[in-house]
């Protein structure tokens, strides 16, 4: 049985999470302590409530950096509203010339922006400026303003140690070892020159050593996996090429390849020779990838070629030296018209041949690669063929793919599709789950 979570088309009422929960318990806590003081109604202020609400966070480093601006610019803010208000209470007179008053509130605006960013803290300047203007917006009928400007305080440092309290608080929970993970890499990283965001990079491997069984999924060779994943602590094994193969990073072994049928791929380099198309020949050998070029690269597909050759995970040669079965994909590289029309001649014969193709743009604009698979090698099968693999050790493992049909945009789609995994990892272990589990 595989189970299946997507991060952006679900159908029905999304579930309460653990943080809309969190939220509201902190927010009752801040106005429980307010009530058990004998505050009530309108006078429970409501600063303690807004920071717990403002510092809650999926994590509690986030919390921690929400809390510390939530403070600083609450404290900017109350410095500059007293210092309003000591003003007039110096030249009382002047608070009669309502017109000046205005001006001077507008100048603590200034001073209130200002001092964040003279005190290294510009994220907090607006809300240092707000809190400026909480205070002083009700000037004349202000009592007691030492006492206003020390509740505000307090309620901020309330609400910032409630929200960190509650976020640190974790509910029991159980892991559940026997599901095996897919995730794209195209989901957690920018593309594939480019490695896992720190954020996700530092989530993954936390999985990782916590015991979560994560399968790393890519249309690329195992070249792009060790330069997107270098620092990646990866325990499992890989599905590359598009699902061709199965790679163990830790061991560099292929476990597993779908190579193309041999008379299938002798009627495709007939084609592309009888209309003097190059391409490569992605082959497998002792574990090895060699990329053997047939014929005369032409502009700009040149500049693919060199910058792929530079890299120290490939092996690049000249002429045809395979045998025929070790062929996993052929790659033709052009121009997005060329590539298009030569896919669209050969797709009618692919499936006769036992073949299928793929369209996917180059690291250089305007080029494309068309790549041609044997028609059994996709993630699917990949994935059947890693679980008979896995489950010779462990016959209750199931898999579960995580994924974002929208595909990655962001650092924060690859920490809510990591944040999703963790929760299917290690979901909250409450009484009525067990019961509905066993």
């Amino acid at each position: 049985m595989k189970k299946q979570s997507d991060l952006t088309e679900r159908r029905g009422v999304p579930r309460i999470g653990q943080r809309i929960v969190k939220t509201a318990l902190a927010v009752f806590l801040c106005l429980l302590y307010y009530y058990l003081r004998g505050y009530r109604g309108q006078e429970i202020p409501a600063e303690a409530a807004i920071t717990a609400i403002i510092c809650m966070q999926p994590y509690v480093r986030d919390t921690r950096d929400y809390a510390i601006s939530r403070f600083a610019g609450t404290l900017i803010g109350t410095v500059c509203g007293l210092l309003f208000l000591l003003f007039f209470l110096v030249f009382p007179a002047l608070a009669s010339y309502r017109l000046l008053v205005y001006v001077l509130m507008g100048l603590g605006v200034v001073s209130s922006l200002h001092s964040a960013v003279l005190l290294r803290r510009p994220d907090t300047s607006g809300l240092a400026a707000i809190v400026f203007i909480c205070i002083v917006i009700a000037f004349p009928d202000i009592e007691e303003p030492l006492r206003r400007m020390g509740d505000r305080i307090f309620g901020v440092l309330l609400g910032t140690v409630i929200a960190i309290a509650v976020n640190v608080f974790r509910l029991p929970r159980r892991k559940n070892r026997s599901y095996v993970f897919f995730v794209r890499v195209r989901d957690i990283a920018p593309d594939r020159f480019s490695s896992i965001p720190s954020a996700a990079l530092f989530r993954l491997n936390y999985l990782y050593n916590d015991g979560a069984k994560i399968c790393l999924m890519s249309e690329h060779a195992p070249a792009f996996s060790a330069l997107q994943m270098s620092e990646a602590m990866l325990s499992m094994p890989l599905i590359v090429m598009d699902g061709a193969a199965v790679f163990d990073a830790n061991e560099n072994v292929y476990l597993y390849t779908e190579t193309l049928p041999v008379a299938g791929s002798a009627w495709l380099r007939e084609q592309l020779d009888a209309h003097g198309i190059s391409y490569f020949l992605y082959t497998v050998r002792r574990n090895k990838t060699c990329i053997f070029h047939q014929g005369e690269i032409r502009p700009p597909e040149k500049a693919v070629y060199e910058r792929m050759r530079r890299s120290p995970y490939r092996s690049y040669l000249d002429g045809e030296r395979c045998e025929p079965d070790e062929i996993v994909y052929i790659k033709v590289l052009a121009d997005e018209e060329r590539i298009t029309e030569l896919a669209a001649k050969l797709r009618p014969h692919l499936a006769v041949h036992g073949l299928r193709a793929a369209v996917r743009p180059q690291s250089v604009n305007g080029v494309y690669g068309l790549y041609v698979y044997s028609e059994k090698a996709d993630m699917k099968h990949a994935e059947e063929k890693l679980m008979e693999l896995l489950r010779e050790k462990d016959p209750s493992l199931t898999p579960v793919e995580v994924f974002l049909r929208g595909g990655y945009r962001s650092e924060h789609d690859a920490m809510q599709l990591l944040h999703t995994l963790g929760n299917f990892y290690e979901p909250v272990a409450l009484p009525w789950n067990r019961k509905k589990e066993l």
